[in-house]
């Protein structure tokens, strides 16, 4: 209990977050999705997309079919991020390279984008748009960059420190429900609009595994999952079996919880 009150209170943040539930969840194993795997991903569909240390990606569908796969990943060094927020439209950013690879639904590739060629040198949060062109976050020049699959800027708010007091480092970027989330697990989550207008600032630190869905915001420390809606007084903790504490990813999705360990893709569901 202490250690829950010592959480909340580093979160509390001009009175948005006021008290914390904490729920009772059940994990029940579904099955074993992967062995010899590095990262992976889920799209809304239920689709897995698993990159193993091969450095292959396959995509599978809910039942563990496979669906297609994408050999190319080291042509451009290490990946460091996969976005399917759209299944059609599969996002790959190699952050050491500055290089964007857009796949469509078959994992083929459609286009490749060299964020340095439009002068974006410093990126280390990339997602899709609402309008399937690309959001960046550009940390030299501190502003949210919208920009097209032939890597043209499009549109961008004003410089991030002339809004607030100290600007963002993002590791994830999140288009969701007609907001734009960068979270940053040092500074919080900071909220834009599509249009580039700053909306909120909610200091939700050290979690990790940052994703929205629909209008809540989930996340995990060592110990706890999180979920929290903005404009509540509602932060939820779910404690994570010991045998999960180890996991190297976690992943909340509607009805299943995808924990990825000792280099095995695990499934759960819960209620």
């Amino acid at each position: 209990m202490v250690r829950i009150l010592i959480i909340l209170t580093s979160l509390l943040y001009c009175g948005n977050i006021a008290y914390a539930q904490t729920a009772d969840t059940t994990f029940i194993f579904n099955k074993l999705a992967g062995q010899q795997v590095t990262d992976f991903t889920v799209d809304n569909l239920g689709n897995l997309y698993i990159l193993n240390n091969t450095g292959q990606i396959k995509k599978m569908g809910p039942a563990g079919d496979s669906i297609a796969v994408f050999n190319n990943v080291r042509q451009y060094g290490k990946l460091y991020w996969m976005d399917v927020t759209n299944p059609l439209r599969v996002l790959l950013y190699f952050r050491d390279f500055g290089t964007i690879v857009v796949l469509d639904r078959f994992l083929n590739t459609r286009s490749t984008i060299d964020l340095r060629k439009q002068q974006l040198f410093q990126v280390n949060a990339i997602g899709q748009s609402y309008d399937n062109n690309i959001w960046v976050y550009d940390e030299m020049e501190s502003k949210l960059k919208r920009v097209a699959e032939d890597g043209r800027v499009l549109d961008q708010t004003t410089d991030v420190r002339m809004i607030v007091d100290t600007a963002p480092s993002p590791q994830f970027l999140v288009d969701q429900n007609r907001l734009v989330y960068l979270y940053d697990s040092l500074k919080g989550v900071y909220m834009f609009d599509y249009y580039g207008g700053f909306k909120n600032r909610i200091q939700l630190k050290g979690w990790t595994d940052f994703t929205v869905i629909g209008n809540a915001m989930y996340g995990r420390d060592a110990n706890m999952l999180y979920r929290y809606e903005p404009g509540t007084l509602n932060l939820q903790n779910y404690p994570i079996p010991v045998t999960m504490r180890d996991a190297q990813k976690i992943k909340i999705m509607p009805g299943n919880l995808y924990v990825l360990r000792n280099n095995r893709l695990e499934v759960f569901s819960y209620h």
